[in-house]
């Protein structure tokens, strides 16, 4: 089976972002930067030779994909298992209160618990292989071709770290910057790394949270 090549979009800026609040799975829109940055990671993409867009049903990622797809006519596939990591009873909290009111809580998410999740939530190995199960599937689809995915910062480590072999609880040294480009080559052995984190189309700096 030929390689698939991925280019993975962590979609843009939110004004929870900015707040430092943790989104989860909480439908949240993107703000004016945000939308900006999706209009500018389309401009970079132009050029390339893509088979298909698939993106979270979120309407962070939604409308990132939106802003890539448009142009092209190409119809952005609903795909709710590129979601965020669901964060249960810390979505809708700042960093700052999840740390100061559920410090027992915080600190084992902190320290990236493997099967540690917060109530209502899911654990980051439930996460993982949520993750790369969906991206593994929409991939196989598309032998030979050039695939999109539009998604979150969660969704962008977990890709990373299936690509370079990193374990779950190691310390993150990778950018997760919102509207980034990320390429990625899938083979039914799994994903590797061709290159991480080009913001070379943004001229600004948004926060970079993988919790986003």
């Amino acid at each position: 089976m030929e390689a698939t090549r991925v280019i993975a979009v962590r979609h843009g800026e939110t004004a929870w972002n900015v707040d430092t609040r943790l989104q989860g799975q909480l439908d949240i829109a993107l703000n004016e930067i945000g939308l900006w940055q999706a209009d500018q990671v389309a401009r970079a993409l132009e050029e390339e030779q893509i088979g298909a867009i698939y993106a979270s049903d979120l309407a962070r990622a939604w409308q990132t994909a939106q802003a890539i797809a448009g142009p092209r006519g190409i119809d952005v596939g609903a795909e709710p298992g590129l979601r965020e990591r669901a964060f249960g009873l810390f979505e809708g909290r700042t960093f700052a209160d999840i740390d100061a009111n559920l410090p027992d809580q915080a600190r084992l998410w902190r320290t990236r618990d493997p099967e540690f999740a917060p109530e209502g939530g899911e654990s980051l190995l439930a996460f993982r292989d949520r993750v790369t199960a969906t991206a593994s599937g929409l991939a196989a689809l598309h032998p030979g071709e050039l695939v999109v995915l539009v998604a979150h910062g969660g969704v962008m480590d977990v890709l990373y770290r299936a690509a370079t072999g990193q374990e779950l609880q190691a310390p993150r040294t990778w950018h997760l910057g919102n509207a980034a480009i990320n390429r990625l080559l899938w083979t039914p052995q799994g994903f590797t790394l061709v290159g991480w984190g080009d913001v070379g189309h943004l001229n600004t700096g948004p926060l970079d949270e993988a919790t986003a």
